[in-house]
């Protein structure tokens, strides 16, 4: 029995927004002197990223009068409250997670009514009923699909649904699962002008990714995986729900607390993945220094690693369904073969690595 993934689809809101018209917004909204905007404009120019997706449309505004979410003054008062982005969330979650699946089961002979689990994973927004019953609603699936949702675990979360859909599939060797992540990260922007913030505000993006899983030979196999904590790093990397939206804590230590991590763990990874052997790696792009530091740390090379420098350069980090869009490229890849071992990271400081095969 093989658990594997064999189609991955892909979704966005609206147009690439340029890396350098989101700084223009970041120095308008933190009212910057000349000094501070250099110093963001030189961070976003550093950033790894060209552009960025979301589905505020603001951001792509230069003047505050133009604004159609955030208010309409240059000190953006009063700032939009966590119910008004959960509500933003609701009205657009959901048709982007349709765009999504649609497109990860055009290529394949599974229909909407064939699927027996969804796994729906989100960190950026919540609602009761949810989106899973939504998307449900929108692709007419049956009634009786088993529903799990995996929320606030942040960027690693699609590795716990990855892992959940192989427990689930190889306790039902004829389930079909879909996995969905969505997240709405941008519409969590916060105008206080701290290191926090200025890092999560230049990094984080919009997207969907849906993701089946079912039996088979082909796809990428899901052949093992290992969560582990770094504990040094708990404070290092946070996500908490405040009263203007979620709020970020993401320090500047945390490419070198991974790197350490990873180096420690070797043995560990040896042992369990036979890491000596491994040649491919899907690494979550969490920055462009997370990226540096990792390839550093598994010696692989820029052009190893192409695929998580793609995805963060056309598309920033979308949390949980960032990783997805780096194995769609590995699955796409006529080039890679054989074993590809995953990497994703999140708050705790956790460290989620899966073992795939690609034959």
């Amino acid at each position: 029995m093989n658990s594997s993934i064999v189609s991955i689809g892909l979704a966005n809101p609206g147009s690439p927004i340029d890396q350098s018209t989101i700084a223009d917004f970041m120095e308008a909204a933190h009212q910057l002197d000349d000094y501070e905007a250099r110093k963001l404009k030189f961070l976003y120019k550093k950033s790894g990223i060209n552009s960025r997706y979301s589905v505020l449309e603001d951001f792509e505004k230069r003047d505050f009068s133009e604004y159609t979410f955030f208010p309409k003054s240059e000190n953006l008062e009063p700032f939009p409250g966590t119910k008004a982005r959960m509500d933003l969330f609701q009205r657009h979650a959901g048709a982007l997670c349709e765009d999504a699946v649609k497109d990860c089961l055009k290529e394949t002979d599974v229909k909407f009514i064939d699927i027996t689990h969804l796994i729906l994973v989100s960190c950026t927004g919540m609602v009761a009923p949810g989106i899973e019953l939504e998307l449900m609603q929108r692709l007419e699936m049956s009634n009786t699909v088993e529903r799990y949702c995996i929320h606030f675990m942040g960027c690693y979360a699609a590795f716990s649904g990855l892992k959940l859909a192989d427990k689930i599939v190889r306790a039902e060797t004829d389930a079909k699962v879909l996995l969905v992540s969505v997240e709405l990260c941008t519409i969590h922007f916060q105008k206080e002008y701290s290191e926090d913030n200025l890092l999560a505000n230049s990094l984080f993006a919009d997207g969907a990714a849906a993701a089946l899983i079912v039996n088979s030979d082909k796809g990428l196999k899901l052949r093992s995986y290992l969560s582990q904590v770094l504990w040094k790093g708990e404070n290092d990397m946070a996500w908490g729900i405040g009263d203007f939206g979620f709020e970020m804590r993401l320090s500047k230590y945390i490419p070198g607390l991974l790197d350490e991590g990873i180096h420690s763990l070797k043995e560990v990874f040896e042992k369990k993945f036979n890491l000596s052997t491994i040649k491919n790696f899907a690494i979550h792009p969490g920055g462009k220094q997370i990226l540096q530091k990792v390839q550093q740390a598994f010696g692989i090379s820029e052009k190893e690693n192409r695929h998580a420098l793609e995805v963060l350069k056309n598309f920033g980090n979308m949390s949980s369904a960032t990783i997805l869009f780096v194995l769609h490229r590995f699955l796409l890849d006529d080039e890679v073969t054989g074993d590809i071992l995953a990497l994703g990271f999140g708050p705790g400081l956790t460290l989620e690595t899966l073992h795939l095969e690609k034959s």
